[in-house]
């Protein structure tokens, strides 16, 4: 298993490409299945969650083309329709595969996504969805399995909580069904839009992309396309928060610095200085204090829950006391205890940390317990004083393309020892 080696205590100069969005590739690969013909990604990024998808996707009979960042997947036939445990268990996206093959062949049999270290993430909103549009299903052995014999039926739906993954769903769904779908309390995040838009230009008919309310009427059939998947806005906002960690100057490109405002403007409460154009953002950190700032997660456009376990790394070595309160998922602390053996100091209550600055971080043998924590392991590890090891970083791998020769292009000293 790989294992990171990073000696701490070096500012980050230079400039960083952001890669194409992880949580936008996803969703849009799966939407694949939605038609015959074949489907074009630009901007593509190299990770083992795209991997594990691709993998899953020729299982059910598409074609697929990668080269280098360009994907092109062409299912003119499904020939399965079940959705293995081994391959949806490393990955919840997989599940929503349910929704193209109940809408191309009217059955299909997936696997429960299985455990998450941040969160429960139930079903039931998604089994819900199915049942309003004339889908009945069965969970057996730890599978979904679902039939539309008399063909998918345009519902009005109404989500419990704005969720990223079931609006994701209902897209994929009420596209092909007939008649009128609406969706109310839909999410309204740019990885949403971009899927949504990829279906407009492939023929559906969708409105209220980007708001509370999508109002959807089915068609009979989609087209191919080419299309660009969007910049992310999460390793754009990583990259952020490690330059206010580190101190220095970082230039940002191929980002759209609207999606990460919020971001932004709490990055500049804590003294950092940033500079935005149409495609890059520019920041600078100089020799001043981290000021203590309070941030509360939220569905988009509030903060990030992507991006918590990154900003409280950030706080261990603020001028204060800060106060983080995650709204969206009920067990993402889990990087707590990994900050604290920095020498961090955090309080839990409830859904609160407390994060009380010190004057400086030692580093110490840490371990990842998922994606968007092992991020914030990386930024107390580039400005703790001495070498930290970070094991268990196969939760990077899937969702940061490149990370060490980005941040080792900057200034960062990070090495990789494999099979450690």
């Amino acid at each position: 298993m790989d294992l990171i080696i990073i000696e701490g205590g070096k500012k980050l100069n230079g400039t960083i490409d952001i890669s194409g969005s992880k949580n936008a590739s996803l969703p849009m690969m799966i939407a694949s299945l939605l038609t015959k013909q074949t489907l074009e990604l630009n901007n593509v990024p190299n990770l083992s969650d795209v991997e594990t998808l691709k993998h899953l996707l020729r299982i059910l009979g598409s074609e697929i083309v990668h080269n280098n960042r360009l994907v092109k997947i062409k299912t003119e036939k499904i020939i399965h329709t079940l959705a293995p445990y081994d391959l949806v268990r490393k990955m919840r996206a997989s599940f929503w595969v349910l929704a193209p093959l109940i809408a191309r062949f009217g059955s299909a049999e997936v696997s429960l996504p299985g455990g998450c270290a941040i969160g429960i993430r139930p079903i039931n909103m998604y089994l819900k969805i199915m049942e309003k549009m004339n889908v009945s299903y069965a969970v057996e052995n730890g599978y979904v399995k679902a039939k539309s014999k008399e063909g998918l039926r345009g519902s009005k739906i109404t989500l419990d909580f704005q969720s990223v993954g079931c609006t994701h769903f209902f897209l994929m769904l009420a596209v092909l069904a007939k008649g009128d779908s609406s969706l109310e309390n839909s999410a309204c995040e740019p990885e949403v839009v971009a899927l949504g838009r990829m279906l407009q230009k492939m023929g559906a008919k969708i409105e209220g992309l980007g708001t509370k309310r999508i109002n959807i009427t089915g068609v009979e059939s989609l087209s191919g396309l080419s299309i660009q998947v969007p910049s992310d806005r999460i390793e754009a906002g990583t990259y952020a928060i490690a330059l206010a960690m580190t101190g220095g100057q970082l230039k940002l490109n191929n980002i759209n610095a609207t999606e990460i405002d919020i971001l932004i403007r709490a990055l500049e409460s804590t003294g950092v200085e940033t500079y935005s154009s149409n495609n890059s953002i520019s920041l600078e950190r100089k020799n001043n204090p981290i000021h203590s700032t309070n941030i509360e997660t939220a569905p988009y456009p509030g903060f990030p829950t992507d991006l918590q376990a990154q900003f409280m790394a950030l706080m261990t070595l603020s001028n204060g006391v800060s106060r983080i309160k995650e709204n969206i998922f009920e067990n993402r602390f889990m990087h707590v205890q990994e900050l604290a053996r920095f020498g961090a100091n955090i309080e839990l209550e409830g859904d609160l940390a407390i994060v009380k600055g010190v004057k400086c971080l030692i580093a110490a043998p840490v371990m990842a317990t998922d994606l968007r924590a092992s991020a914030s392991l990386i930024i107390a590890a580039l400005a703790a004083k001495g070498t930290t090891s970070i094991r268990r970083i196969y939760h990077l791998d899937r969702g940061f393309e490149e990370l060490e020769k980005k941040l080792n292009g900057c200034g960062a000293d990070i090495k990789r020892i494999r099979d450690a």
